[in-house]
């Protein structure tokens, strides 16, 4: 939802306002609290300008095993393989801001 709505350029309170609801509660939403419907959801990215696709792929086999792996590892290893996914997943999005900033 935050990435929707910061591509369409909006505020939290202009979202609300759009879908008819209030700021705190896209807040909330957008912290994770609370389990909208995926028609609350398609209603609050419609207003952002996007809409969802819902798609049946096949199931990937392969991530339930490197779920079991993960799983296996000692505590701290579990953690250091996480602090590393979240420092990449920081450096891809600074990539593409930066992208996104010489683009316009």
């Amino acid at each position: 939802m935050r990435e929707a709505r910061r591509r369409a350029g909006l505020t939290q309170a202009e979202l609300a306002a759009r879908a008819g609801t209030t700021q705190s509660a896209i807040a909330r939403l957008e912290r994770g609290n609370g389990s909208p419907s995926l028609e609350r959801i398609s209603e609050l990215l419609a207003a952002c300008g996007f809409e969802v696709q819902v798609r049946l792929v096949p199931e990937d086999p392969d991530g339930w095993e490197q779920v079991w792996a993960n799983a296996s590892l000692p505590a701290a290893d579990r953690v250091a393989k996480s602090l590393g996914a979240v420092r990449l997943a920081e450096r891809l999005q600074a990539a593409g801001a930066r992208a996104r900033s010489a683009t316009s």
